[in-house]
This record gives structure tokens, C-alpha cells and sequence, in this order.
């Protein structure tokens, strides 16, 4: 699947709908004096003007490597969908401007049978565009492509809406254009926000997802030698470009020889399978000969767990008159290094004899 081409596609597709609709749309407005139709109008326009964007977005993003962008510009794609953000927000305050100058100056809507077809026929235009835009998003992972997708879906709604008001028009004489083109302006604000706050939350870093970061866990266990799979550490440098490290545990029993082979055979595996690469891969040996070792290890491993919110204790060393794990405790604590700190206490009080050091982990990746 290429996926810039089926997202430069989907836009265009996107685009030739949205003028389409913003065309007719803005002449039965006209046409009827109705605003919340015009208004449904200008939205549509910034529909198309965000599918543009999303096909410029793409195209930087698809850009070569180059020395001073060694990972690509893939991040791009979050900078687009912030721009779509802000347009939508724009044309949120310009409708909404709009419509409060209406409701203070009311003019008299004539609605016409056409005029109600072409909106109706937009409904389902909107409906079948929002679902098709918004599944090749997530299939592509094109968040640009996924917010444009919903943002039709929502404006089908808006325009079932206006159906709405016309019918109590029509009915009971009752002008309600002005306040729903208020309403139709506050829910493209709230579209916009949403789409700004998921935008920016990719750009400071989210959590990995948990399907991918199991999924690649589950692959590295899977190797004989793997006792177990920690610290998954991700960083997206846009939707397809995923650059990370892990731990892992192997007997100590492994030469340097073995360690390499399967290092290499563990970063082939996950980029194969999942599409991430694995730029470091760091080593904890598991002790398999020493009986004191293992009976340590179960005893500190039941005091820590004994802790709400600690979740793992892994990488587990005992050597001479040191012991060495890390310890993950979860967001949810209260004071993590308070808790930290008391653990630290306690293992140290249970083991005088030796030095105790606790690295802890932050809980990164499920």
C-alpha cells in the first residue's frame, strides 16, 4: 500500500465533495436568506481548505532524509493537523460572529422545496464522505485524514440540523436560524479544540499504543534466550517511523558471540513484524547457577509487590555484597518518590550486608 498516494487520493476526493456541496449550499442560503445554510457553506470551504493542506502536509512528509532531518520530516503530519485545527477554529468565531448579528438583526428565512432536497442530499453526501475519509485515515494512520473524516460526519449532523429548523418553520412559523447557525459555530469550535488538543498531545509525546507495544514485548519474548522483555521506550518521528530501545533478560551463561546473534536477530524480527526499529537493545543477566540468588530475588520481589502501585520489578543482579533491580511504579501514585524512597528503605533494612541499588522506571509502555 502506498500510503501517500491513497492519502493525496482520499483528499482530493475530500476536496471536489466539499466544493461541490460548499457551491450549492451557498446559493440555496442566498437564495432562502437562511444562515445557518450559508454558514454550512463556509464550513464545507474549510473542509476543502484542510484537504489541500493535508496533501501539501503529505508531500513534505514524504521527503528524503536529509543530514540535518536524519529521521525524516514524518512529523510534519502533526504540524498539518494543527493548521486544520486553527482553520476550523477560525471559521468556528467567524460563524459564530455571524450568527449573533443575526439573532440581534432577525431576517425572515423562504425555504423552498429545492432548496430542502440539495440540503438533504448534502446529509448523505457528508455521511458517506465523513465514513470513507475517516476509515482510510486510521487505516493509513493519518491523523489529518482521520480529523477531516469526522469533521464530516459532524457536518452531516449540522446539516440534518438545519433540516430541523426548517421544519419548525415551516410548521409553527417559527424563525430558529439564527440560534442554530450559534450552535452549529459553537460545535466547530469544540471540533476544533478537539482536534488542537489530540494534535499537541502527539507533539509532546504519548503513550505508546498498547497493541504495538505488546505486540513487540510478546515478539522479543518469544526468543528462547529472552527470560523477559522491559522498558520499551518509543519515539514516533511520524505516523510510519518508530525509533526505540529495550531491556532484556538473558541467562548469564551467554558469551558475547550469542548476545550479538541474537541482538541482531531480535532488531530484524521487530522491524519485519511491526515496523519499529530497535536502535538499542540493553542486556540484564539473570542469574541460573546460584540458589541464594533465586531465593533473594523471590524475597525482594514479594516485599516490593506487597506496595500498591508498583507494577514490576525486573533486572534483578546480585553480585559480590550488591544487589541491583529496577523498580516501575505507576502514574496513579500519589507520590512516587516518596514510595520509591520508602522501598529503598525497606530493602536496604532487609539486607544490611549488602548495597542495595534501586534504579526507578517510569511506567512508559504496557
Amino acid at each position: 500500500m502506498d500510503r501517500k498516494r491513497v492519502i493525496i487520493r482520499t483528499s482530493i476526493l475530500g476536496i471536489a465533495a466539499n466544493l461541490l456541496l460548499a457551491g450549492f449550499k451557498a446559493a440555496v442560503g442566498l437564495l432562502s436568506n437562511s444562515i445557518a445554510i450559508i454558514l454550512d457553506a463556509v464550513n464545507n470551504l474549510s473542509d476543502a481548505l484542510s484537504s489541500v493542506i493535508t496533501i501539501v502536509g503529505t508531500r513534505l512528509a514524504g521527503k528524503r532524509p536529509d543530514k540535518k532531518h536524519p529521521y525524516g520530516h514524518g512529523r510534519v503530519e502533526y504540524l498539518t493537523a494543527a493548521i486544520i485545527a486553527v482553520i476550523v477554529l477560525y471559521a468556528g468565531i467567524s460563524s459564530l460572529v455571524e450568527s449573533v448579528k443575526k439573532i440581534i438583526s432577525p431576517e425572515t428565512p423562504d425555504y423552498s422545496a429545492v432548496s430542502l432536497i440539495i440540503v438533504g442530499a448534502a446529509v448523505l453526501v457528508k455521511l458517506a464522505l465523513g465514513f470513507y475519509v475517516k476509515k482510510t485515515g486510521e487505516r493509513v494512520h493519518s491523523d489529518a485524514l482521520a480529523a477531516s473524516g469526522e469533521d464530516a460526519r459532524n457536518d452531516a449532523v449540522i446539516s440534518a440540523a438545519t433540516l430541523v429548523a426548517a421544519a419548525v418553520y415551516l410548521i409553527w412559523g417559527v424563525a430558529v436560524e439564527a440560534w442554530l447557525g450559534a450552535v452549529i459555530s459553537l460545535v466547530i469550535l469544540k471540533s476544533g479544540l478537539d482536534m488542537l488538543r489530540q494534535t499537541i498531545s502527539r507533539i509532546l509525546g504519548e503513550r505508546v499504543d498498547s497493541e504495538l507495544s505488546l505486540g513487540v514485548k510478546q515478539t522479543v519474548a518469544g526468543f528462547p534466550a529472552v527470560q523477559g522483555a522491559y522498558d520499551l521506550i518509543l519515539h514516533s518521528y511520524g505516523p510510519d517511523m518508530m525509533i526505540g530501545s529495550i531491556h532484556i533478560e538473558v541467562p548469564d551463561t551467554m558469551t558475547a558471540g550469542q548476545l550479538d546473534q541474537l541482538e541482531r536477530e531480535i532488531t530484524d524480527r521487530v522491524a519485519e513484524e511491526h515496523g519499529v526499529i530497535l536502535t538499542g537493545i540493553s542486556v540484564y543477566s539473570v542469574n541460573t547457577t546460584d540458589d541464594v540468588v533465586a531465593r533473594t530475588r523471590e524475597d525482594i520481589r514479594r516485599r516490593v509487590m506487597a506496595h500498591d502501585h508498583v507494577l514490576q520489578l525486573h533486572g534483578f543482579h546480585m553480585h559480590d555484597d550488591e544487589i541491583r533491580f529496577d523498580l516501575v511504579v505507576g502514574f496513579e501514585a500519589k507520590d512516587r518518590r516518596e514510595l520509591f524512597a520508602a522501598i529503598c528503605r525497606e530493602i536496604q533494612e532487609a539486607y544490611p550486608q549488602y548495597h542495595v541499588y534501586i534504579t526507578l522506571d517510569s511506567d512508559v509502555s504496557d
